[in-house]
């Protein structure tokens, strides 16, 4: 059912450190017209040895119809972000239904294994995890129809009825966005403008939520759009903001150091 594309789904998990023995869910995701969740935990084993447990659910069994049964081929894998590493694969095949609502990898991988150093698997604080959704049969309706796919003229863009509102309001805020755009192929047109769209989530997170490869990846796109004929002086200089204040607050992180630095000196001293 569909392509291997609508089969796949990336999560990542950042600030992994942080999260101890909570578990953690992902957003929902649709894998052939099914809907999943993926979740996380990590659990103690005999008081000896703690593991990273993995489980794909069905997150809307309640509202399913009686009879309901999908049949599954599942793949997760724990990726190592170093070229050439090993990741961690579990496979496996189930039925689901209305009792029976998740398949769990028990032990995907030892929490001492994942946390080593230059182990490949923690890059950042943040765990990549790709789940394959494989649906082979189903009995009883699917719960995501199929949809089609309407497009939308707008300022002689292809937009997607979802898009509608958020395009418009950018054409509203800037009105000579696109007036240099030399592209005239609509699916090119399209995509500059997806690209665009993209670069105005991102800023629209805190500077918490930014990391550095978030705003070094931005910047490459709005240069990307830009030579395409798109006026971006607003995005750049909104870009130019976030970067400093990174810079800020990585040089108050510097200043806290220094002055602690300087205290236990003056303690050592003291203590001679």
């Amino acid at each position: 059912m569909g392509n291997e594309a609508d089969k796949k789904f990336t999560w990542v998990i950042k600030n992994f450190s942080s999260l101890g023995f909570k578990s953690v869910s992902s957003d929902v995701f649709v894998a052939g017209r099914c809907k999943w969740r993926l979740c996380a935990f990590q659990w103690e084993v005999d008081n000896c040895s703690s593991s990273l447990y993995l489980y794909l659910a069905v997150p809307n069994h309640e509202s399913l119809p009686s009879g309901w049964r999908p049949h599954a081929k599942i793949s997760v894998t724990i990726v190592n972000q170093i070229p050439g590493g090993v990741s961690q694969l579990r496979e496996a095949q189930y039925w689901f239904d209305q009792r029976n609502i998740d398949w769990v990898f028990p032990s995907m991988i030892l929490l001492s294994d994942l946390y080593a150093r230059d182990s490949g698997f923690l890059v950042n604080d943040e765990l990549k995890i790709v789940a394959k959704v494989d649906v082979l049969e189903v009995v009883g309706e699917l719960d995501v129809p199929v949809v089609t796919t309407d497009f939308v003229d707008i300022n002689g863009f292809q937009v997607l009825a979802s898009q509608i509102e958020s395009v418009n309001s950018l054409f509203k805020d800037h009105p000579n966005i696109a007036s240099n755009v030399r592209a005239k192929n609509p699916h090119l047109r399209t995509t500059y403008l997806n690209v665009l769209l993209g670069l105005t989530t991102i800023l629209c997170k805190s500077s918490g939520e930014l990391s550095n490869s978030d705003l070094e990846e931005a910047y490459s796109a709005v240069r990307f759009v830009t030579k395409a004929g798109f006026n971006l002086d607003w995005l750049e200089e909104a870009l130019k903001e976030a970067f400093q204040i990174q810079i800020q607050e990585i040089e108050e992180k510097l200043n806290e150091l220094t002055e602690k630095r300087a205290h236990m000196n003056t303690l050592l001293k003291t203590l001679e």
